[in-house]
């Protein structure tokens, strides 16, 4: 694999190997078959439990393994250059993980939280709505309470890990009242699945992530006990604002892995296919396209992990992490295009690939806050620091 010095110490360099040998040998040869048949990567999943891939940041005591996001980002950079699908479940799981984690009572960790770090479940967060997708304060699925029960209905949709047979707890946001101001209050639910009432409505079909299982759901009269809330009731929208800045450092990860493997099949295919009777790989405008890609690489690696180490530090990173987001899909989608058009005709052909790869790149740019979003996330923040 072609890749940079970026001075990382034995243990991580150790995790990268791990991670990679892993993916190569586990996700690659079934990469295609997962994206024909649209299927969650069951197998896949336990495995990367058993190694503790998928709880590597979260606490010991509940399964995790008490690593760092720098690790973390690493994890998801080197199976995403494989298969942005099974990268983007870990990354979805997360989510739900660091709610739990940060938010929980001890027997809801216990409950919920060990079960998706481990890997026996995966975890599923019910934020988007059909009317509400960026603009998550404008969310209506309502959340009542009576007597010892919270009552939910409503409608999400675009959730990932959704629907499986082992979809665990999906945390969903509701509203359960209104503030003083007139603002909707949001609370944060934990909704087992098989529920009564709460119901899978259809599959959504996506031009990437294929192996990614994603589902609307349906609430109907859906009641669960009192203990299922999450944290405070009013702080729901607080708690998945608090972790939106370490998922876009998460999905930056994986256009990182998309831009890498892009370079990395393109350096390939350039040297082993002829035209003209030469190799493809003497042709001056396709070395100018890998050597952009490895600059861009190099660039957003060097991005992430300096917004995973601010996360580990303690530091802020909300605007590094924007960034990082921003540059790191927008050259993702760049990188895997370029990669088409050096493998010409067998580009478009879906059992390679860097053909499969376009549709996930594009996934990128919407998700954790379209390219727009960030932009005006980072300028907001260039603006107030003129004003300290």
């Amino acid at each position: 694999m072609m890749t940079d010095d970026n001075h990382l110490d034995s243990e991580r360099e150790l995790i990268r190997d791990t991670v990679r040998r892993f993916a190569e040998r586990e996700i690659a040869p079934q990469s295609e078959t997962l994206w024909e048949d649209q299927a969650f990567p069951y197998e896949i999943w336990k495995m990367a439990g058993e190694l503790g891939f998928t709880g590597l940041p979260y606490p010991k005591e509940y399964g995790g393994g008490d690593g760092d996001w720098v690790s973390f980002t690493i994890v998801l950079e080197e199976l995403a250059r494989v298969d942005c699908a099974v990268a983007n479940s870990l990354m979805a799981n997360s989510t739900v993980a660091s709610l739990l984690s940060n938010y929980g009572t001890d027997a809801q960790k216990q409950q919920y939280l060990a079960p998706i770090l481990d890997g026996r479940k995966v975890g599923a967060i019910g934020l988007s709505e059909p009317d509400a997708g960026s603009d998550a304060a404008n969310i209506s699925t309502r959340a009542r309470r009576e007597g010892n029960e919270w009552v939910i209905d409503g409608a999400k949709t675009f959730i990932s890990n959704s629907g499986t047979e082992v979809t665990g707890p999906v945390v969903i946001a509701a509203v359960t009242g209104a503030r003083d101001n007139g603002r909707k209050e949001i609370s944060n639910f934990i909704v087992p699945n098989g529920t009564p009432g709460f119901e899978y409505g259809r599959k959504l079909r996506k031009i990437g992530w294929r192996a990614s299982s994603t589902f609307e759901l349906v609430f109907r009269n859906c009641r669960i006990p009192a203990d299922n809330l999450l944290g405070e009731q009013g702080a729901g929208l607080r708690q998945t604002l608090a972790q939106i800045s370490t998922g876009r450092i998460l999905i930056g990860a994986l256009a990182l892995g998309l831009l890498q493997g892009s370079l990395d099949r393109s350096l390939s295919y350039m040297k082993t296919r002829r035209a003209f009777g030469r190799p493809i790989a003497d042709f001056q405008s396709l070395q100018f396209k890998v050597a952009d890609m490895a600059v861009h690489a190099h660039a957003a690696r060097l991005m992430l992990y300096d917004a995973a180490a601010r996360r580990d530090q303690g530091r802020p990173f909300a605007q590094q992490a924007s960034m990082a987001k921003l540059f790191a899909t927008e050259k993702a989608m760049e990188a895997t295009h370029q990669a088409i058009q050096i493998h010409g005709g067998y580009g478009i052909i879906t059992e390679y690939p860097v053909a499969r790869a376009f549709g996930d790149a594009k996934v990128l740019e919407i998700v954790e806050g379209t390219s727009e979003i960030q932009r005006m996330i980072i300028s907001r923040e260039l603006l107030s620091q003129m004003d300290t």
